[in-house]
This record gives C-alpha cells, structure tokens and sequence, in this order.
C-alpha cells in the first residue's frame, strides 16, 4: 500500500445523487483527494467523470466543489466531465493532459484500482495507483459486509468484461 506522490492527482467520479449531490462513494474519493493534496505536492488535479441520463451538474463537476470547498484553489482543478465509464476516464483523461509534464497519480477506491489501473495504463497513460481504504474500512462494521461482499463481486464482474473486451491485461 503506497501513497504515491506526484504532480497530476487524478480522481476518479463515481456516483452522486439525482440532486447534483455527492453520493456516498464519490464523497470518500474526494476526502481522500482534499488529503492527498493536503499532504503532497501535485500542481493540478483532475476530477474525471460525467453526468448520467437526469442530471444537471456532472459528476467531476460535483466533487470539483466539493474540493474546492475544502481548500484546493479552483484554478488548479479541472474537470473532465464527458465519460460515465472507467475506461472512458482513462480516454477523455487522456486526450485532455496526455501531454503534461509529471507522474500521474491515480485516486480511487482500494477495490477499482487493480482495474483502473490496468485501463489508464492500456489507454496510453501511464499512472502511479494511489488507491484508499474503501472495501478495507468498511468490511470492519457487521452491517457493511454484505454490500462489500456485492461491490466485490461486481467489481470482479468488470474486470473479467474488461479483459474478454482486450481493454486490459492480466
């Protein structure tokens, strides 16, 4: 478990509620990213993820507040709002700071990063993982066992879609 360090912090959206209001797991990913950039040195960071069918504001626009709210200056977060996928985080990520200077580090959940990773990676951007007890912390309470049981298996689920796809290696 490593807290890689870099000068893009890449977030990575997940859900919000139909209200434009940070849902439960994009919240935990953007503490962690008001941490990371509290505690390291990155010069930008980049909040990828899009709005789905009946929102109004984008995901990456939501927790884009929400770090701004918490002491990340406006001008150093961008925002890619177009993609609802992993792999299209990795894509539109891409096109938008492919040509950066800098280690890129990747942000997200401890149970996503072994996909998205792998995605970031097969897109042509290459990423340090800096992934965050979600699954590790939960699965400490009796009552949250059960839907990290689900998560994981459905994260599983991707990962073997992604790889019949050719969208990642093992």
């Amino acid at each position: 478990w490593e807290d890689s360090e870099g000068d893009t912090l890449i977030v990575l959206a997940n859900e919000q509620q139909s209200d434009d209001i940070i849902g439960l797991n994009s919240y935990w990913r953007a503490v962690y990213a008001v941490r990371a950039w509290r505690g390291g040195h990155f010069r930008a960071v980049v909040v990828s993820g899009g709005s789905p069918p009946g929102v109004h504001k984008s995901m990456a626009a939501v927790i884009g507040d929400f770090l701004a709210a918490n002491g990340i200056p406006r001008e150093k977060i961008f925002l890619e709002e177009k993609s609802l996928s992993t792999r299209e985080n990795a894509q539109y990520t891409k096109e938008m700071i492919g040509n950066w200077p800098g280690r890129n580090v990747l942000l997200t959940s401890d149970y996503h990063t072994f996909r998205a990773l792998r995605v970031f990676r097969a897109a042509g951007l290459e990423v340090a993982p800096r992934p965050f007890p979600d699954v590790i912390k939960q699965a400490n309470s009796i009552v949250n066992r059960g839907p990290c049981f689900w998560g994981l298996l459905v994260e599983t689920a991707k990962i073997a879609y992604y790889r019949a796809r050719g969208w990642i290696t093992l």
